[in-house]
């Protein structure tokens, strides 16, 4: 519809703007609720696009778009098609807190904030501000919905502004001031330093010449005869000026006491300006009386629906569902939404590490199926589970991934697809193998396979970051313990009695880490890690035997897992648990162990060594207990030899167990008198934990 001169003047009406919130704004919304704000409802600075109309029917949308999150201060994203204006987001915390928030307070306060930018002037430097916006909005973050509402604050004055006249551009322009004026907006929106200005001043000289100035060169458009148009970019494609217009005449009133404008609403065609379909058109407006005291605050108009001279009504919030983004990732999300609610009011998860670390678990029983369980709902996604049995019937009560269809199959074959199920997003790798048991002596035919697996057990260790030791007899700790002190890697032992049990972390090794110096130094003392610090214990620093198997000569209670119901899964929290403290730590694996009642510095919560529970007394103890010069596991006297031997030593120790009591004084320790007296830090009673 073309614009037309009227020969009566009426009010001013102006075209509303339209708003393409996109569906990636909002996605970017939620993740940086969800990630950094947590409960924090303050306002946040963003940024929208605004353009002028593009297309000759269609009208240019204000966008709202993924780079919209940074505030136009740190945002470089800006082109002829996207002049950047600054906003505000207000995102509550519940539904309730959207609903109860004062929309006319909230467009008022915006409003003087466009008031300020005017009279101060930041508006000639900056004229993007007279377009200042504000969305609030919900986030659900749960059903993946947002609810909010868009406005454009414009200020309302006391009276009317009148419009005059409104006619094509080209029915008030000569030829040649139409062709000039053309070929000045072509320079004007190819420059990076002027397309992405809004609003503008056009000169128009005597000789028909056109020339566009920025706001800030008003005093250099005054005098010579020329003619001056208050020009901005329009995104309308009617016959109405569009809402920009509103807050421009405010600007021009306030700040220059002009009291009757001509303006131009510039639009293009495909990418050029159009002449023939941008508007001229004549306004006039007192002067607002009141304006300039500091604590005045206008009325304003602007949320989306509500036109002015009407009273407001209750705006319907708008909804837009994100489930469609990305379904893939979606159930990963969700997975993982608990952990990152928890850093909301109490300790931010670092679920990029968790995400990362490699953990191999050894046994895939009532303990390793738990604690796989549990680190992945930790966040864990990189898991390699060994074992050697079979799922059989007794397994579906007291083992929580195997079904009946399981039995008969390897544990390790049947645990993969049970893990997935629950987590696809999880690297899981199922490896059959017998761990080799000191004390389980070696035929001949069977000492190439148990090298072998001796050898695949030092790769696995390598090539994870964490070993949760979780087998169920006592020999079968020794190897696995070995490898991770001479490697340094965390590792998590979890034990089981009848009705108590053990979860502990291993201290670091001795001089695993530094310089040759610093380990060659360390060397010397099988007590200090390469920190200087007293190292913690293994599994076996308290024990004054060497390993044997402790299966053949057992009556059956004693070979099976016979505990009480519930104990497994009690004590694979507990590892799971203990294992993120300690990966959390800023120490890591050399962080000194806590004791309850003393205080803490990890950050989430005590971080013990040893913890040992009792379910017929309902008891805890947290123990700490340093490493032993004399540890059949970890001490410097087993580590270097293992170092210097290699696998031979290993193979020699699983056939001869008493060479490792010679090996580090214990046979020596047990014929002394002076053994009455070595006291023990922490002691507790050998027979909590019966494996």
């Amino acid at each position: 519809m073309e614009a037309r001169a009227e020969a009566a003047a009426r009010p001013l009406q102006a075209a509303a703007i339209g708003v393409c919130a996109e569906t990636g704004f909002w996605d970017a919304l939620r993740r940086l609720k969800l990630d950094v704000l947590g409960t924090d409802d303050s306002p946040i600075p963003i940024t929208g696009y605004y353009t002028p109309r593009q297309y000759e029917k269609i009208a240019s949308l204000f966008r709202i778009c993924p780079e919209s999150i940074l505030p136009p201060s740190v945002n470089s994203f800006g082109d002829r098609n996207n002049c950047p204006v600054p906003g505000t987001l207000l995102n509550t915390n519940n539904m309730r807190g959207f609903q109860n928030l004062d929309r006319a307070l909230l467009l008022k306060s915006e409003a003087k904030k466009i008031l300020y930018d005017i009279t101060s002037g930041k508006v000639e430097e900056n004229p993007a501000l007279l377009l200042r916006f504000l969305v609030i909005s919900f986030a659900d973050l749960k059903n993946w919905k947002v609810y909010y509402n868009v406005a454009f604050p414009s200020l309302i004055f006391d009276s009317k502004i009148t419009l005059l006249s409104l006619k094509l551009a080209s029915a008030v322009l000569s030829q040649e001031e139409a062709i000039s004026l053309s070929k000045t907006f072509t320079e004007w929106r190819k420059s990076s330093e002027t397309t992405v200005v809004p609003f503008f001043l056009i000169d128009l000289s005597p000789d028909s010449s056109a020339t566009i100035r920025q706001l800030k060169d008003w005093k250099a458009c005054q005098g010579n005869g020329q003619k001056l148009l208050f020009g901005f970019y329009d995104h309308g494609n009617r016959r109405f000026p569009g809402w920009a217009l509103r807050n421009y005449i405010a600007f021009v009133s306030l700040r220059w006491k002009i009291e009757k404008v001509q303006f131009f609403c510039y639009r293009e065609k495909r990418g050029r300006p159009d002449v023939q379909q941008s508007l001229i058109g004549e306004a006039s407006f007192p002067v607002p009386h009141g304006w300039d005291e500091p604590d005045y605050v206008p009325e304003a108009i602007g949320w989306e629906g509500e036109t002015t001279g009407k009273e407001s009504k209750e705006t319907k919030p708008k909804e837009i569902d994100l489930s469609s983004i990305n379904p893939a990732s979606q159930d990963e999300e969700k997975q993982l939404m608990h952990l990152k609610l928890m850093g909301w009011r109490h300790f931010p998860v670092n679920l990029d590490k968790l995400s990362r670390v490699r953990c191999l678990l050894l046994g895939a029983g009532p303990l390793g199926c738990e604690v796989a369980r549990l680190l992945m709902t930790w966040g864990v996604r990189k898991l390699t589970v060994v074992d050697d049995g079979c799922v059989s019937m007794s397994d579906l009560v007291k083992q929580s991934l195997y079904t009946d269809k399981d039995c008969g199959v390897p544990r390790v074959t049947a645990i993969v697809p049970h893990l997935k199920e629950r987590c696809s997003a999880v690297e899981v790798e199922g490896i059959q193998m017998e761990i080799p048991m000191l004390g389980h002596n070696i035929s001949a035919s069977k000492l190439s396979s148990v090298h072998d697996d001796c050898k695949h057990l030092q790769t696995l260790v390598d090539s994870n970051d964490v070993v949760f030791l979780l087998n169920e007899t006592w020999e079968s700790m020794w190897l696995p313990t070995l490898l991770c002190a001479d490697k340094n890697k965390i590792a998590i032992t979890a034990a089981l009695g009848y009705d108590s049990y053990l979860v502990m972390r291993h201290g670091a090794g001795p001089g695993m880490r530094g310089s040759a110096d610093v380990v060659a130094a360390a060397d010397k003392l099988s007590a200090e890690d390469v920190l200087g610090r007293q190292r913690l214990g293994c599994y076996f620093c308290n024990d004054v035997v060497a390993p044997v198997d402790s299966v053949s000569n057992r009556t059956l209670d004693q070979q099976c897992t016979v505990t009480r119901p519930g104990l497994a899964s009690i004590a694979s929290g507990r590892a799971a648990d203990l294992f993120t403290r300690l990966l959390h730590h800023p120490d890591g694996i050399h962080a000194p162990g806590e004791i309850a009642g003393t205080s803490c510095e990890g950050p989430l919560g005590l971080l013990p060594h040893q913890i040992r529970g009792s379910l017929s007394q309902y008891n805890l103890l947290t123990l700490l207990g340093y490493s032993s010069s004399n540890c059949t596991a970890c001490s410097n006297a087993v580590l270097s030899e293992y170092r210097r031997r290699g696998m031979d030593f290993v193979m020699q120790v699983i056939n001869e167990p008493t060479y490792l009591e010679d090996l580090t004084g214990l046979t020596d320790l047990m014929k002394s008198a002076v053994y009455s007296q070595v006291e023990w830090v922490d002691e507790a009673d050998d027979d909590e934990i019966d494996i």
